[in-house]
């Protein structure tokens, strides 16, 4: 009996210095069952297309080459989800790569799990500079993302989402794919649609994919901001909060408004409502501390701005969306990597 297929999605945009190694790591897998990559691209200019042909040519009915032309992620995962024919449907980052034996163990998770409607397993950040690798550190903590286990690595079992699932073809068949109006968070919400279908993520801390970290402090924000933003429309769209933790950075912002606005009207107070703030800046300095980060001041510094980004974000959007009743457009989500 031959072993399932397997047909993997990647949403692509000007990723030339990338998208040769992400591709090749994706067919030179130990595994022996047939693999397709699906790649949509977003009209890159960059000569990302050109490799991207020469390695279907090199790579023969292996390498699919989809126009993307609203360059929106969701779109792009849905050209190639929906092009593949084969059993099993993997969605990947243009700036990712997976061991050779990736694929292998995804497998054999499955057939250890067989509940498991999903996979997923944990990322591996590979840093451009310090200032990168201190942010990554600060979205790899606990203190930084809470619970959100593929970033952390600190749960092996069923989770509430994982960073690029492999899933079964009848998860598609049963909820659909993504839904294309949500140019952020477009992966979670998919995932807390499976969970109210009855269908299950597990991570396997022991499946790595490596991923280009390419931050600055600026696109942090920028990038918390926006997941704060459009959680509000995935939690609209569903009629309720998804997970507690996104909850947390917007409390954060509210103590924020109110420590200011303490300080204005009643300055003798605002000392006394400083303290929870004073005990925030020291957890942070002790997880800061506990990181590999070789600018823990660094470390310090993103976590307060993927908490006040996030933050931030929900709030905006709970005012636009809720009280005013408008709907995120293109413009509220603006490249940020």
């Amino acid at each position: 009996m031959s072993s399932p297929s397997v047909g993997i999605a990647i949403p692509c945009f000007q990723e030339a210095l990338h998208i040769e190694e992400c591709v090749l790591s994706c067919l030179n897998q130990t595994y022996s069952g047939n693999i397709r990559v699906y790649v949509a691209d977003g009209g890159s200019t960059d000569g990302t297309l050109e490799k991207l042909q020469q390695l279907a040519l090199q790579h023969e009915n292996k390498i699919i080459i989809l126009k993307n032309e609203r360059r929106v992620t969701p779109v792009a995962l849905n050209m190639g989800l929906q092009a593949s024919q084969e059993d099993f449907k993997m969605i990947l980052g243009a700036h990712a790569a997976l061991p050779n034996d990736y694929i292998e163990k995804c497998m054999q998770t499955f057939i250890e799990n067989p509940e498991a409607d999903c996979v997923g397993g944990i990322i591996i950040n590979e840093y451009q500079d310090a200032t990168s690798q201190a942010i990554g550190c600060a979205m790899s903590s606990s203190f930084g993302v809470g619970n959100a286990h593929f970033r952390t690595g600190n749960k092996n079992g069923f989770v509430d989402t994982v960073a690029f699932g492999m899933y079964r073809k009848e998860v598609f068949e049963k909820i659909g794919y993504f839904r294309e109006e949500l140019i952020r968070n477009q992966d979670d919400e998919f995932n807390f649609r499976m969970e109210k279908n009855g269908l299950k993520c597990y991570l396997n801390t022991d499946l790595h994919s490596k991923y280009y970290v390419r931050g600055t402090l600026s696109k942090l924000l920028k990038q918390y901001y926006q997941y704060g933003y459009w959680k509000v429309y995935v939690n609209i769209l569903h009629g309720q909060i998804t997970t507690v933790r996104q909850l947390v950075p917007f409390a954060f912002v509210c103590y924020l408004i109110l420590l200011v606005l303490t300080n204005i009207i009643f300055p003798k107070y605002s000392l006394f409502l400083a303290i929870p703030l004073l005990f925030y800046f020291i957890l942070a300095l002790l997880f800061a501390g506990r990181t590999k980060s070789k600018e823990p001041r660094s470390t310090l510094l993103s976590f307060f701005i993927l908490h006040l980004g996030y933050g931030w974000g929900y709030l905006r959007g709970l005012i636009e969306m809720k009280i005013f009743g408008k709907r995120p457009t293109l413009q509220n989500a603006q490249h940020n990597r």
